[in-house]
């Protein structure tokens, strides 16, 4: 009912509702070099609350612009930032960004092949290659990889400073996966990836090909860092390796332990989880079905990773998350897809896959402080408690005889999920500790830390050109390592 305006005890009509904008804008519904053409979008509607933007430029006329222009590059990438705030704002019950009550947006901040999220702002840059000027902010798929950053830190903000490859590396997927659920919201787009793949989803196509033009500027100074067509395709091959197994760089034919090319293994299966899901909503599937399968994947990959334990085979653990999330929430519809899925990329071992989901509890620290704070059951693994916090000595580190502290990946497991081994079995999970030592040191071996003017000059390797997504810090009269920043312009300086 209409609510009643009083005023000097005289009765009013009921208000009206206001009138929704009717204007429109053009903008890109996937990035400019996917072979897209500019599609006409009603005006970004206003975001909630809970998901305050401040957008760090001057809004040109809200109406459809000429591709090229720096009015243009706005609306499109501000169309591209509330379709993604849309799409998640359902799934995060009025939870806020992690960090900040208004989440600052640069649609160009300079120049850099570049785009990140900091916890105080989503960032985007230009740059010139080849000849040719490239806006990270114009591309939809990047603009809505950086808020699924953003998303997943409201969601799991202990993901934030946890030494973990497979914690770093699921953010990556989760970024992706955001691209490509945000690029599914539109039924343009559906359509075409329908027609591309002949209702096999599961293809190369203008969906899983991502950042194809951010992709295409680093591949003109560093040919071998990236997909011969996207930044990353969504529909690869990749089979589930520990990271420790791995190196920790390479080109982008060879999966190594750095974050965003290990994210492919989880992206993968996730993507491949949704062509058969597909596959099993219709025989000849329309848009109409892929919408309903696309806002499924999207809801349990959101419970999957709220009760997702933070562990160092945190790929096994989301994966087995959403197996028992589809069996909770949708009675079982999609069992069979993700469990096909999941086994054949390794992310579960068979075993972890057909048995009966068991929550396996232990106490400790995480524990403790989640009972003492009236937080029980399956809840415990889904709490906001800090991970654990151990030292690692500096000496390797270049810190001197200083200790350095780092939160591990080491909450209780929630669900006895393991990966597969190559031959047979369960792949070895390695323990938090040693999981953190690795991770940290693949950071300073590729130059990733910024230690200020805490390292040993004479015997640091701080690597000056290279990006900095974690820093040394004094808390607490001790050195602890943090992060900085999630990135994706892969250093291709």
């Amino acid at each position: 009912m209409s609510p009643v305006v009083r005023l000097r005890g005289a009765r009013r009509a009921p208000a009206a509702a206001p009138k929704p904008d009717t204007r429109e804008i053009l903008a890109w519904e996937d990035d400019p070099m996917s072979g897209a053409e500019p599609v006409k979008r009603p005006a970004p509607a206003p975001v909630p609350a809970n998901l305050a933007l401040t957008i760090l430029a001057k809004a040109p006329p809200l109406a459809s612009h000429r591709p090229g222009t720096e009015a243009f590059r706005y609306w499109t990438g501000i169309e591209a930032l509330s379709r993604g705030i849309a799409l998640w704002a359902p799934h995060l019950a009025g939870r806020g960004w992690a960090a900040t009550k208004r989440l600052r947006v640069h649609l160009d901040r300079g120049q850099d092949l570049n785009a990140y999220y900091d916890r105080a702002s989503l960032s985007f840059f230009h740059d010139v290659a080849g000849g040719r000027t490239i806006y990270s902010g114009e591309s939809p798929d990047v603009v809505t990889h950086e808020l699924g950053h953003a998303i997943l830190d409201a969601l799991r903000p202990e993901l934030w400073d946890v030494m973990s490859t497979e914690a770093a590396a699921f953010h990556e997927s989760f970024g992706d996966l955001s691209a490509l659920l945000c690029g599914l919201e539109l039924p343009s787009l559906r359509s075409a990836v329908l027609r591309e793949t002949e209702g096999h989803l599961f293809r190369s196509s203008r969906l899983s090909r991502l950042a194809e033009s951010l992709g295409w500027a680093i591949r003109q100074r560093r040919p071998d860092l990236v997909a011969p067509d996207a930044l990353r395709n969504a529909a690869n091959a990749f089979f589930y390796r520990p990271p420790s197994a791995l190196p920790p760089s390479g080109p982008d034919a060879q999966l190594t332990s750095e974050p965003h090319s290990f994210s492919r293994v989880f992206t993968g299966g996730a993507f491949e989880a949704m062509g058969l899901m597909l596959a099993g909503a219709a025989r000849r599937p329309g848009e109409k079905h892929l919408l309903a399968v696309a806002r499924d994947f999207a809801a349990l990959l959101v419970r999957a990773v709220q009760h997702a334990a933070i562990v160092p085979t945190y790929f096994s653990e989301v994966a087995a998350q959403m197996i028992e999330a589809d069996r909770l929430l949708l009675r079982g519809r999609h069992g069979a897809a993700l469990r096909t899925a999941f086994v054949r990329r390794g992310l579960l071992s068979l075993e972890s896959a057909t048995a009966r989901p068991r929550t396996v509890r232990r106490r400790t620290p995480q524990r403790a402080a989640a009972r003492e704070a009236g937080i029980r059951g399956h809840e415990i693994a889904a709490a906001t408690v800090p991970l654990p916090l151990i030292r690692l000595a500096g000496a390797s580190l270049g810190l001197g005889r200083r200790v350095i502290g780092v939160r591990t990946a080491g909450s209780a497991p929630g669900l006895a999920a393991r990966a597969a081994a190559l031959s047979t079995g369960d792949a070895r999970s390695a323990r938090p500790d040693d999981a953190a030592h690795a991770f940290v040191e693949y950071l300073v071996r590729r130059g990733r830390v910024d230690f200020g003017s805490h390292a040993e000059s004479a015997r640091a390797a701080v690597h000056p050109r290279t990006r900095k997504t974690h820093r040394v810090t004094q808390q607490a009269g001790r050195l602890t390592l943090v992060r900085r920043c999630f990135d994706c312009g892969l250093d291709p300086a």
